[in-house]
């Protein structure tokens, strides 16, 4: 059985240059963040932290960009199609975005809090508190 790896090239392959170009001012927000790496598999591009992955995305054949962003907090946008908790301390929020305006000052601010939680901050306990 071959085993087939998929890359970011695939997934960015024959898409809409609108949801490629949404893809790459994502990867934009995350590299604001600070170094990453990428773990692609055939349903994601996930962008990883020093300590965990935090993030995904991927273009649509529609030219939109979805994904998801691993966050301590809900948010509610009409960004966000669904949050869900994924832990105790973490909360899944899948997004999809249809234009590049979108991806605002708010939307960085989202990155910049799921990149934090791929270094490890969803761990920090302030002193004093039990968990």
């Amino acid at each position: 059985m071959d085993i087939v790896e998929w890359t970011v090239a695939d997934h960015l392959r024959g898409k809409p240059d609108e949801g490629v170009a949404l893809y790459e001012r994502f990867v934009e927000l995350v590299a604001g963040c600070g170094p990453f790496t990428y773990a692609v598999s055939k349903t994601t591009i996930t962008f990883k932290g020093v300590r965990r992955g935090f993030a995904g995305a991927r273009p649509t054949d529609r030219g939109q960009l979805v994904g998801y962003l691993d966050l301590q907090r809900r948010v509610e946008d009409p960004r966000i199609r669904s949050a869900a908790p994924y832990t105790r301390r973490l909360f899944v929020h899948h997004f999809r975005v249809d234009e590049l305006t979108q991806l605002d000052e708010e939307f960085a601010g989202w990155v910049a809090a799921a990149y934090a939680v791929g270094a490890g901050a969803h761990l920090d306990r302030p002193s004093g508190v039990l968990p």
